[in-house]
């Protein structure tokens, strides 16, 4: 699902049509950088949904986030359930800045949220028996992830579409979150591109509202020009 629309909000209860920023902020970037966002734009998937329930390590946040922006995958949930997080010296290498997150006080309104919209809830269990790879990815998906002690909540395996293991044949029981993040992914990107050619499923409109978010999100000054210019 994407989430994004034009006008652009670029600043609280401010917003900038595309056209604008098309034509007072994305010359100011250098060739080079128009390139990497016109690739990562075009790039994009929205369909995936990674969420994060009750992690505690904020580290382990990061790690994950990190390599959904890496695969493509943009839309990140967090569910925070912990009052209170456990600092990291981790960080998301500039990862928030480009992938879009929704945070969740809670488990029911997360799931509500992927009921409403027709997003199948797939979850990792230990108990589970089916293996991720044989899960069909081609159609909108939330990935769940649980926390690093007792996995996903019993509210949130309720409520899943699918509950999934990653096959393990070695003698330890589980992956640390973020390899057991990393490994799901890629098994999506990888998923994706056998079944549908591509991971990919943004559209033409969508990727020119990408381009513009992101010439925003790459310029500092973007906010200052953009005022200037409704002052005018």
């Amino acid at each position: 699902m994407f989430p994004l629309k034009n006008p652009i909000e670029y600043q609280s209860g401010l917003f900038a049509d595309v056209r604008d920023i098309e034509k007072h902020i994305w010359p100011l970037l250098t060739k080079d950088r128009q390139g990497k966002i016109e690739n990562v734009a075009a790039r994009r998937c929205f369909d995936i949904s990674v969420v994060l329930e009750g992690i505690y390590d904020r580290g382990n946040i990061s790690a994950v986030m990190r390599t959904a922006e890496g695969l493509g995958f943009s839309n990140f949930h967090i569910i925070e359930t912990f009052e209170k997080f456990k600092n990291a010296n981790r960080v998301t290498q500039g990862a928030d800045k480009w992938v879009e997150v929704k945070k969740w006080k809670n488990t029911r309104d997360a799931v509500k949220y992927f009921k409403d919209n027709k997003i199948r809830i797939c979850v990792t269990s230990l108990e589970a028996s089916k293996p991720l790879h044989e899960i069909d990815f081609t159609t909108p998906l939330a990935l769940v992830l649980g926390n690093e002690k007792s996995g996903v909540s019993q509210e949130i395996l309720d409520a899943a579409d699918e509950r999934v293991i990653i096959p393990m044949p070695g003698f330890v029981q589980s992956f640390n979150i973020s390899v057991a993040g990393a490994l799901c992914m890629y098994q999506i990107y990888q998923s994706r591109l056998r079944d549908l050619g591509k991971c990919e499923d943004v559209t033409s409109d969508q990727i020119r509202i990408l381009k513009a978010e992101y010439a925003l999100r790459t310029m500092d000054s973007s906010e200052a020009i953009l005022n200037k210019l409704v002052q005018t």
